[in-house]
């Protein structure tokens, strides 16, 4: 395997869309090095602005797969036994690193994921801040220590698990990586990553940037491909946890896999979240969120707010809300008066497409199309306006499918109960929102409903890293969540010692056969 060079540096990327030139080839990163595949099997990233072909991934090779997962186990041996202060230095330099080159990775987000550059930093801060948040495990890793009995003492440890896998989407290709990254090298745990073969670049970045840390080659490795690739790092020997995030499909697969092969598994799946109003709400406050939280990274959020639940009188806000999507201007990523971006690819466009004409078949009302949006200079993008749809029934494709293309599902309910209802009966429990003036309708509405993430006036409530990601239901699947303490511990095994030191001379007359009473 060659050596490849990075076609980006802290002080070179991209600023605009690409032109001409010859597609980067993506590195595998193995034994921190990036290194070309000797695979003869490529697949095309395309800019979604343009559908320009701007780079190339490699299908790893099985050998190039093996040899990594091979290294990752090996250096675990080594790399479990430095110290937990010395592992957290690695993570202070690391965290500057990505203050450092915060534009950088943004700006690859933009040119192969096709997001607005403020919204790519967004995506990139957000995974900053899991990786501040490990920099914390001098405390959150400490032991716990009981004198059970008479010179008798118990020590419960957690320590780390082995090589850990994640398989990670497109629609965060820097956060994602960084839910996993920061976290095993906190825990003296190995991983390997397979950034999504449509926008791997940003998790690049990140692995070369945990080598300028000083991370020891063979902690964080890079992988890439599709099938092949999960197969494999579901089934090998040396890998001990699989972490995934994407469409249920391909979830319910990776976690029964996973778990059939002895790993643990946590896989953060599809969603379907609502925002509920009712007339007490901030009007002003409602709308600018609604419209931000639909709208914003073109809907390819897995917390994007694709259903809005009108109760009562606030139906007749609706006008509003459309005007305030129509203000909103769809172009190239790397615009500043961009407000979304493209969709990723064009089978994500074609798929929304269908949706929306299938949706109005079944019975749904078009309020706002923006099939017809048509951006200047990227004639040949993937580009979806805000749609906004009403009068969608519960059997309506529109509402049975996790779109992820900026469209909105409006439905109508007249009392706040028959509201709560309707969201815990959706199969789905990653998020939902409560827009209300109202402390009594707030705590309501927090003690009955079901989804694991609730905002009160917050459209999307994703915690910060101190918290977890708590998504439920048919959204999750797994006994602990993303991130956070429970992050924490589905990388880490728990280990109990127990010891007595007499400090008395006295010595036992006779061995005893009875279960020890600890007194």
């Amino acid at each position: 395997m060659s050596e490849i060079k990075l076609h980006t540096s802290v002080d070179s990327y991209p600023k605009s869309h690409s032109t001409s030139g010859e597609p980067y080839l993506t590195p595998l990163f193995i034994n921190n090095e990036f290194v070309k595949s000797s695979t003869k099997e490529w697949y095309d990233i395309h800019d979604p602005a343009t559908n320009k072909v701007i780079s190339r991934v490699p299908q790893t090779t099985d050998d190039e797969l093996n040899k990594t997962i091979e290294l990752a186990h090996t250096t675990f041996k080594k790399w479990k036994t430095t110290s937990i202060i010395k592992r957290q230095q690695l993570l202070f330099k690391y965290v500057e690193l990505i203050k450092q080159n915060h534009d950088r990775i943004a700006s690859v987000i933009v040119a192969e994921q096709g997001k607005t550059f403020d919204d790519a930093k967004g995506d990139v801060l957000r995974g900053l801040q899991v990786a501040e948040y490990a920099t914390s495990i001098t405390t959150e890793l400490q032991g716990v220590q009981l004198e059970v009995a008479t010179d008798m003492e118990t020590l419960m440890i957690r320590e780390p698990l082995g090589v850990i896998a994640a398989i990670c989407p497109f629609n965060f290709p820097a956060m994602i990586p960084l839910w996993t990254i920061p976290l095993a090298i906190a825990t003296g745990n190995t991983c390997v990553l397979k950034p999504s073969e449509r926008d791997p670049g940003a998790a690049v970045i990140l692995a070369q940037l945990a080598k300028e840390a000083g991370v020891p080659p063979g902690v964080v490795n890079l992988v890439h491909g599709k099938v092949p690739t999960v197969n494999a790092l579901l089934t090998h020997k040396y890998v001990k946890a699989v972490q995934f995030v994407g469409s249920s499909k391909a979830g319910d697969y990776i976690y029964k896999t996973g778990i059939a092969n002895g790993k643990r598994v946590q896989a953060n799946l599809a969603a379907k979240n609502h925002v509920v109003v009712v007339p007490d709400a901030n009007k002003a406050q409602f709308i600018n969120s609604i419209v931000g939280a639909f709208a914003g990274a073109a809907g390819q959020r897995c917390m994007a707010a694709s259903v809005l639940v009108t109760v009562g009188e606030t139906k007749d806000w609706i006008p509003d809300l459309i005007k305030a999507a129509k203000e909103l201007h769809v172009g190239s990523g790397f615009d500043s008066k961009s407000d979304l971006g493209p969709l990723i690819s064009k089978q994500a466009l074609d798929r929304s497409h269908d949706i929306i004409a299938k949706s109005v078949e079944q019975g749904a009302k078009l309020l706002l199309d923006g099939r017809d949006v048509k951006v200047s200079g990227y004639e040949d993008g993937y580009f979806l306006g805000p749609t906004v749809l009403a009068n969608v029934s519960q059997d309506n494709v529109a509402y049975s499918e996790e779109i992820f293309a900026p469209v909105l599902s409006v439905i109508h309910k007249d009392t706040l109960d028959e509201a709560i209802e309707f969201v815990n009966e959706n199969p789905y429990g990653n998020g939902v929102a409560l827009f209300t003036t109202s402390g009594i309708q707030a705590k309501k509405f927090t003690k009955n409903i079901e989804p694991g993430q609730v905002g009160i006036n917050v459209p999307i409530p994703v915690p910060l890293p101190m918290f977890s990601f708590t998504g439920n239901k048919g959204s999750f699947n797994g006994d602990l969540n993303f991130y956070g303490k429970a992050g924490l511990t589905f990388m880490t095994q728990a280990k109990t010692i127990t010891s007595l030191w007499k400090t008395s001379l006295i010595e036992e007359t006779k061995p005893s056969t009875s279960m020890p009473n600890h007194s």
